[in-house]
């Protein structure tokens, strides 16, 4: 532990002096960081307990693996000695972490206001995030969350947050591995709009569901689209949804199908787009109507499909990617999870063992 807490100075604010790429990149898209200690004075070093992989990133690496918890453990770790983070090379996505802070540099200036023992959960992509992992634990296949024991660093432009003692850390780290998308759904509706929900039964979608709801009211409406009959189950028994279609979002035809004939061929007011696999993004801008708005929060999301897709059926929607962030995110869904019995329920159930 004396050697963790040496310091080296001079270190960049945004993480430039952990770029180990011969070309000048930011850390979330650099080829290779450095993760080794000791820290730099103006960063912080956590105790990594959990790492919670994104929802895109473990759907690519259950289906390269057939599903063996213990190739996408080594995966995982691979990536961390490899490329010095937890990168997916395929959809170029990562997660975030929980763990303990060991050490705050003697010249840390950034947001966080952390002392030594604090648990802490990240809310900067792992794609960013310095790691070294010396062991995995488990890997939990439902959660998508890897126990491990290894450290990570915040730089002084991170940000991250102190865990509440009144929720199980892995429904909070599930809940802040997503909480922009809710956040930003809250914010861009208005009340009595009409909502679609894509890729509605994860953790993203349900909390967005719970989120539009809240803003659109009574006078409102939100729909769901969610493949999976146990997640579909889940979220009709939270009562959020006007009606959740149990149906493939990768056909854009059958989900516009199903909104024109609710809507009366209106289409809806605010797409939010959450689906964990990709070519979702025209079951999205169908389902919209002129000149409303396309949230596109999954990290499947291809530009090109969705600006091209767009062009090629005339729509006039205007289309927002989400970049994982928005202000007061991270207390917006511990007030949901606080405020709504049912949605903290299901959250224990699914990520609270």
């Amino acid at each position: 532990m004396a050697e963790k807490a040496v310091e080296r100075k001079g270190g960049h604010r945004w993480g430039l002096h952990r770029v180990l790429d011969k070309e000048p990149r930011l850390p979330q898209s650099a080829l290779h960081l450095d993760n080794s200690l000791p820290i730099y004075s103006n960063e912080i070093l956590i105790d990594v307990d959990c790492l919670n992989i994104d929802a895109a990133s473990f759907v690519q690496m259950e289906k390269e693996t057939g599903g063996d918890a213990g190739q996408i453990g080594r995966i995982v770790q691979g990536n961390s000695r490899e490329i010095g983070k937890q990168q997916n090379k395929v959809t170029g996505s990562g997660g975030m972490l929980i763990g303990r802070v060991l050490v705050v540099g003697s010249r840390y200036k950034g947001p966080c206001r952390f002392k030594v023992g604090d648990s802490v959960a990240t809310l900067v992509s792992l794609t960013l995030t310095p790691l070294l992992i010396e062991q995995i634990r488990s890997v939990d296949l439902k959660s998508h969350q890897i126990r491990v024991k290894g450290h990570a660093i915040l730089f002084e432009t991170g940000i991250a947050a102190k865990l509440p003692s009144d929720l199980p850390e892995r429904v909070v780290m599930a809940a802040f591995d997503v909480a922009g998308a809710p956040a930003t759904v809250y914010a861009l509706c208005r009340k009595g709009q009409s909502v679609l929900v894509v890729g509605a039964g994860g953790k993203a979608g349900i909390l967005s569901c719970v989120a539009a709801r809240q803003k659109v009211g009574r006078t409102g409406r939100v729909y769901a689209v969610e493949p999976f009959e146990a997640a579909a189950s889940d979220l009709r028994k939270l009562k959020v949804c006007d009606a959740v279609w149990q149906i493939d979002a990768t056909n854009p035809v059958e989900v516009a199908a199903r909104v024109a004939e609710v809507t009366r061929d209106k289409m809806v007011d605010v797409v939010t787009n959450v689906a964990s696999v990709p070519n979702t993004e025209l079951s999205s801008i169908l389902s919209c109507r002129s000149r409303g708005k396309v949230l596109l929060f999954s990290m499947a999301t291809s530009f090109t499909r969705a600006a091209l897709g767009a062009e090629g059926i005339a729509s006039e929607a205007t289309l927002l990617f989400g970049n994982g962030y928005y202000p007061g995110h991270d207390a917006f869904v511990l007030k949901q999870l606080r405020r709504f019995p049912d949605l903290q329920s299901l959250f224990l159930s699914r990520y609270g063992r």
